[in-house]
């Protein structure tokens, strides 16, 4: 098995578009993409249907040539090369489809075997390069079956020995899971996360699920109709969602909106907030936290330093590779300057507030 991806094995793109002629005239599937990603890292790219991200992939290992733009892999303008250098350039990245694209005719062996076969290694070499992958994937046991002969997330997990045959140090997954349930999909990247551990493979992944880049990806992108729109670590992305389309698609997971009960539930005590202080004011806030200030009793330090009562309407926690964050969602009521001070005071320790209107 082989360490640490070499820092010299970076992904740049740069300025990247790609135009093809659609039955209604010129289609712009990416327009203008600069991206970096770093030796080592799972980077995701997400977004919904047509938003343009299995076009941006595909450009990565050049199976989609840009209209204009650089594909620097490894220091390589791939863009510039000539066809045999381009295959020989595309050994070092291999790819992960999500319809496993497995020959019916070949056992798990032979499928995993394909690339090394056509490129003319001899069958003492492809055994001692197989066998290994095979045991890393767990299907040592399935060796000999047929594609028919086993389940989905088996078929996936050959394809990812297949993609690793050639000792690639970039993986590229387009959508490798959406085909699968929900159990088998939290398995096959547990996989690739233990993949870019073990051989220090730098993985792209390609998906519309947050679900997934919540599991895996380091860093994450979001794509809306060709542009990348949003990108950083996914704890900042999951917690600071800045596009609505972010927004969106972090909601099956961490939902946005707050349920219409808890709305309900505000009006009322402000409704009574008016009978029983007035010159009180009363505030829905949404409070989105991560690491250390998830640990921290923020509400109850409020309360005692600036006096204001405190109601928590409702709440999620949840981790990201070991990392906590959540939101809370709460009416802070009292003097309008002592209210003012408790959001201040949150906002400097580094808890993101919402100030939510609720309309009567």
């Amino acid at each position: 098995m082989r360490g640490a991806a070499p820092l010299h094995f970076m992904i740049e793109l740069r300025g990247i578009t790609q135009t093809y002629q659609g039955s209604q005239g010129p289609v712009e599937a990416l327009k203008g993409i600069d991206l970096t990603i770093q030796p080592g890292e799972v980077f995701g790219i997400i977004g919904k249907s047509g938003a343009g991200k299995s076009s941006l992939v595909r450009v990565i290992n050049l199976l989609n040539r840009p209209t204009t733009g650089q594909v620097i892999v490894g220091g390589q303008d791939l863009t510039q090369l000539n066809d045999a250098q381009l295959r020989e350039a595309r050994r070092e990245i291999g790819m992960v489809f999500q319809h496993f694209n497995l020959l019916s005719s070949r056992t798990v062996f032979d499928n995993a075997a394909l690339p090394l076969e056509l490129a003319g290694m001899d069958k003492a070499a492809i055994r001692e390069r197989v066998n290994p992958l095979l045991e890393l994937v767990g299907l040592s046991a399935l060796a000999d079956r047929y594609p028919a002969q086993i389940s989905g997330g088996q078929k996936q997990r050959v394809g990812i020995a297949r993609a690793l045959a050639s000792r690639p140090k970039v993986l590229l997954s387009d959508e490798a899971t959406s085909a699968l349930d929900p159990e088998t999909t939290r398995s096959i990247l547990d996989l690739l996360r233990q993949v870019n551990r073990e051989l220090g493979l730098t993985v792209v992944l390609i998906t519309h699920q947050m679900q997934v880049i919540k599991q895996v990806a380091d860093r994450v992108a979001v794509i809306e109709a060709g542009r990348i729109v949003e990108q950083g670590r996914v704890l900042d992305v999951f917690t600071r969602p800045q596009q609505a389309i972010t927004k969106s698609l972090i909601d099956e997971i961490l939902p946005q909106e707050l349920p219409a009960s808890v709305l309900d539930h505000v009006r009322k005590l402000a409704g009574q907030l008016a009978v029983t202080a007035p010159g009180h004011t009363g505030q829905l806030l949404r409070l989105s936290y991560a690491g250390d200030s998830a640990y921290q009793p923020i509400l109850s330090q409020l309360i005692r330093q600036f006096g204001v009562d405190m109601s928590i309407l409702h709440g999620q926690v949840d981790e990201i590779q070991d990392e906590t964050f959540g939101s809370l969602a709460v009416y802070a009521s009292g003097e309008a300057e002592s209210v003012r001070g408790a959001v201040a005071h949150l906002r400097a320790g580094g808890v993101e507030v919402e100030e939510v209107a609720v309309a009567g």
